[in-house]
Formats: structure tokens, sequence, C-alpha cells
């Protein structure tokens, strides 16, 4: 070909680039990291778990919408250095849009606020800590599933209601421990109630028999559990070994069904918790579990944050079709805020100003072995708390993203 015919073809080929460039660029994967405990004493609760219920998400996303989505998943190992190397390179090198679940809230707010610098976005499905949505909440993080707030309190309150008035605290040694304590102790003081003490116990405790005496010894009606997975499997289990019940009683603040089958109806009978999920709730979270069960390994069923992993993933993808890019975090946050939610796992919902992802919670006692059909049914409903009533008073949390 001369150059003269090369010279009258270049303005075409130009033109014909440019009209492909945007359509390039439209095609890149919105790409979601899954980071949790992968191998420690939160792997059976977030874990693998986590990451099909993302998986799901991104499947019925794709149904509905020809965008690809990549999936990338790592363990953190409770570990803020480890979890927040992970979190630089995903934002730095690879090409994350988000981050979603991170138990454990000391690498949660690490992660937040690497999201927060690098412009990206960070979703909370297993971080506990309400500092998220309260003095370190941030245009790029929503908090979706719980916080130790909601559970505290409204735990607390039911017991202090059955006659729990005198509590006791087996904490777990960091910040979700402590600021699940304080929020129900908290609760506890406001109704007229008095906190005898605590223990704290480091995170992976195999050995909670020092622990348990001392909560024996003060004589409080209720022996709060502020811990999760392994840690309140542990406690619960020893407990019934000292017979610590019924003569006092045991709340596992953050208990959940994923802790049941080692445990047993018989270890845990009289024992409330407050979720915002359980599986046997309704049609909508009965579909969702089969659907989970069936793809899980063991054929588990979701806990309340594995569950909510496929509310956060959904509608983290609602918005993203409706902003420009999405390696844009605020605008993808933005546009999470100003759509309703709406789901199997919690139904109806919104997400507030500072962040807060708002949904009703539910009581629940186990069931006696009489009555349980066997299975993964360990739980029944007792009251529903609206969503009015089961989170912070947005006024209250310090959010320096809320107005007056």
């Amino acid at each position: 070909m001369s150059r003269h015919a090369v010279r009258r073809l270049a303005p075409a080929l130009a033109a014909l680039l440019s009209l492909l460039a945007p359509a390039a660029a439209a095609e890149r994967p919105v790409k979601i990291g899954v980071l949790n405990d992968m191998s420690g004493p939160y792997a059976d609760y977030q874990g693998q778990g986590s990451v099909i219920a993302a998986q799901l998400a991104i499947e019925d996303f794709a149904k509905q919408a020809g965008r690809p989505v990549e999936l990338v998943s790592a363990d953190h190992q409770n570990k803020t250095d480890i979890g927040a190397s992970i979190a630089r390179r995903w934002f730095d090198q690879d090409g994350v849009d988000l981050i979603v679940d991170v138990p454990n809230s000391a690498v949660a707010l690490a992660v937040a606020n690497l999201a927060r610098e690098k412009n990206k976005v960070f979703i909370g499905s297993g971080a506990g800590t309400a500092e998220l949505t309260g003095k370190q909440c941030s245009p790029n993080t929503v908090h979706w599933t719980y916080d130790t707030w909601s559970l505290g309190h409204a735990l607390a309150k039911a017991l202090v209601q059955q006659g729990g008035k005198s509590w006791y605290f087996l904490t777990a040694d960091y910040t979700f421990g402590k600021d699940l304590e304080g929020s129900a102790a908290e609760e506890v003081k406001a109704m007229g109630g008095s906190v005898k003490g605590a223990s704290r116990h480091p995170l992976g405790t195999a050995d909670f028999s020092s622990f348990l005496l001392q909560a024996q010894g003060s004589g409080a009606d209720v022996i709060g559990l502020a811990n999760a997975g392994d840690d309140t499997s542990n406690a619960l289990k020893q407990a019934a070994e000292f017979g610590i019940a019924p003569a006092q009683r045991l709340a596992g603040l953050i208990l959940n069904i994923t802790n049941m089958p080692a445990l047993g109806l018989k270890a845990t009978q009289g024992v409330y918790i407050v979720t915002p999920y359980y599986w046997d709730l309704n049609d909508g979270t009965r579909a969702f579990a089969a659907r989970y069960a069936a793809r899980h390994p063991r054929h588990a069923m979701p806990n309340d944050m594995q569950a909510g992993i496929y509310s956060a993933v959904e509608h983290y993808l609602k918005a993203v079709s409706t902003v420009k890019e999405a390696g844009d975090g605020r605008a993808v946050v933005a546009a999470m805020k100003a759509m309703p939610t709406d789901d199997p796992i919690f139904g109806p919902g919104r997400i507030r100003e500072d962040g807060r992802k708002l949904h009703p919670m539910y009581l629940l006692t186990t069931k006696t072995p009489a009555e349980s059909k066997g299975g993964w049914d360990y739980f029944k409903p007792v009251r529903t708390v609206p969503a009015e009533e089961a989170w912070r008073p947005l006024s209250e949390g310090g959010c320096p993203l809320v107005k007056g």
C-alpha cells in the first residue's frame, strides 16, 4: 500500500478506533474481592461460604446485565497488616473495585481507610464494629449485615425485660469484642441493671475454664459472651460441662446457625440470639438457603453474614449499572444510597447517610429437642425488632457525613 493511500486511510482508522475505545472501556470487568478469615477461628462463619454467596449474586446479576464481573478472595488471617497489604495490592495492582466481608474489626477499619484513600468501595458484612458508621464513617463504606451496637442493645434489652438484671461478660480482647460488650452494658445500665465485671480473652482461646469460673463466681444473672466463631462455641460447650445454666443464663451475643451443629440443642437450651437473617424465616430466606446449601461442600445453611454477602453484592452491582465508572467508589456508594434495597435475604430497606444498611432484626430462641425436626432446625422466632429500633440513632453515631 502506498504512503498516499495510508495517509488517506489514517483519519478513517482514527475515527474507528475512537468509536471502539468507549466500548472496550465499558467492557472492563467489575472486580470484587472477598477478604476474610479462610483458615482461623472464623473460617466456617465467613470463609468460603462468603465466596459462594458472592458468586451466587454475580450469577444472578449476569442473567440481567451483560457486564462481566470477576471475583477474587484471600485470607487476612485476622492480622491487620496482612489484611491491609492484600487490600492495598488489590486496589493498586489488581484492579479490584469492591472489597466485601472483612470480619475482624481492626482489619475492617484498616480496609475502610484504604478504600477511602483509593476511592474504592468497602462493604462490611462480617465486620462488626459500629465505628464504621460512627466517627470513622466514610463516603466509600457501607456497613451491611449487623453491627455491635445492634446486637448488644437488642439482646440486652430483651433479657433484662425477662429478669436478667445483672451481667458478667466474657469478651474477646480486641475492638469487636469490646464494642459488643460496651453496647450490651450500655443497654443493661440504661434499663436499671448492673454489670458485675468482665473477663477478656485472646482470639482463638481453647480453654475458658478460668474465665467461666470468674463469671460463675460473680453471681450475675446473665453471662454475656461478647465473642464469636469458635470462641463462642468453646465457651458454651465448657459452660455446659460446668453446669452453669440454668442458675445463670448464657447470652450468645453473636451466636448463629454455624455454631449449632457442633453444640447441639441440649447444650444451648434457653439461649437467645438477635440476627437479621435466619434460613427458615420465610419463603425467600428458605429459597436462598437451598441454593446456597446445594453449592456448599458440606451442604451447610448460610448464616446472616454469609447471606449478607449475597444481598450486598447484588445491590452493589445494581448501583454500578447506573454509574459511568465502577472505579469511582464515592459515586457507586452514593448510587447505592440513592436506591432502596430489596432482596430475599432482608426484604425492603435502605442505606442511611452514615452508610448503615437498615433492615429488621429478629429475636430468636433455641428450640427444644422435641420441637426440632432435625437437620438445621435450631431456632424459632420470638419477635421482630423493626429497623427503627434495631440500629443506633443517626444523631448518636458522630459520623462526620451526617449534616446538622
